[in-house]
């Protein structure tokens, strides 16, 4: 059996129809969904998934499905960037399994979704087949309606895959990549301003720390710092910490509450804790545990 995660986000988080209907097109032997996290100011859901890579990649082609059936990106509105109903579709290895295996079959999973779908297929990280494409926020410039606009008339645009126009079920972004933490923290303030400089000071491309992704929103009222962590050895779990804590005491804040979106790799609590990442009391996020639980 070929091991691997996928984390599909889904641009749905407010209509409990479309994600019991997401979640029994995923509901098959052979995968297992170890987390669901739904967001109705996202308005986006993010499903992880585990287990064999025939079993994820046909269910994904029918949540795929249902997801152009139910979802039309002209109505859909949220805090995050997104270009399309089915948004991202991450492969990641796990166990044996190596990630040139998770690149043919992010390349193949989003070829069939082109061909049978008829959805434009952007491949990123390390799926990418154009340098300027890895990083996926490159790939979400302008989002759907900005993507909409530019992908029949830029051809810095095309998509890698399938046709060169949007329908209502818009694009996707399908790669390949290591472990992510998707990790937000909210803030006592309730300026987004705040959010949004603190957010430059961690973010890499702004000269923060190596791997972190940052946006300022507000969420459900609240200040939020919402963050990817890339590559958790480059920047350690503790390290992100200290400085959010740093930044958000410059601003004359703090920080008042973590959240996880999917799950941890047990090896980025190495030096820290659920408790120090502010996050409450949950079912247990850590990826290594579920993965023991579920298969």
């Amino acid at each position: 059996m070929t091991l691997i995660e996928c984390i599909p986000n889904f641009s749905e988080g407010r209509r409990p129809s479309v994600l019991n209907a997401l979640r029994a097109a995923l509901s098959v032997p052979g995968l297992a969904i170890l987390d669901v996290h739904s967001d109705s100011d996202h308005n986006r859901s993010v499903f992880t998934l585990a287990g064999d890579a025939d079993a994820i990649t046909a269910a994904m082609l029918d949540a795929t499905r249902v997801a152009v059936q139910m979802i039309d990106m002209r109505q859909h509105t949220g805090v995050h960037p997104r270009i399309g109903a089915v948004d991202v579709v991450p492969f990641v290895p796990l166990g044996e399994t190596l990630m040139d295996t998770c690149i043919t079959i992010a390349r193949a999973f989003g070829k069939r979704v082109a061909s049978t779908l008829d959805i434009p297929v952007y491949f990123y990280e390390n799926a990418a087949i154009w340098p300027e494409r890895k990083r996926l926020s490159e790939v979400r410039r302008g989002q759907y309606e900005g993507l909409a606009a530019a992908i029949a008339l830029d051809p810095a645009r095309a998509p890698d895959e399938g046709p060169a126009r949007m329908s209502t079920a818009g694009a996707m972004a399908v790669g390949a990549r290591g472990p992510l933490i998707a990790y937000n923290v909210f803030l006592a303030a309730a300026d987004v301003q705040v959010a949004k400089r603190i957010a430059s000071a961690v973010r890499e491309s702004n000269g923060g720390l190596a791997g972190v992704r940052a946006l300022g929103l507000i969420v459900d009222g609240r200040a939020q710092v919402s963050m990817n962590l890339t590559d958790f050895r480059a920047t350690p779990v503790p390290l992100l910490m200290a400085h959010l804590h740093r930044a958000a005491q410059r601003e004359g804040t703090t920080l008042s509450e973590g959240e996880l979106v999917g799950l941890i790799p047990e090896a980025a609590l190495e030096g820290t804790s659920l408790h120090d990442m502010l996050l409450p009391d949950r079912e247990d996020p850590v990826l290594e545990h579920r993965l023991r639980h579920f298969l």
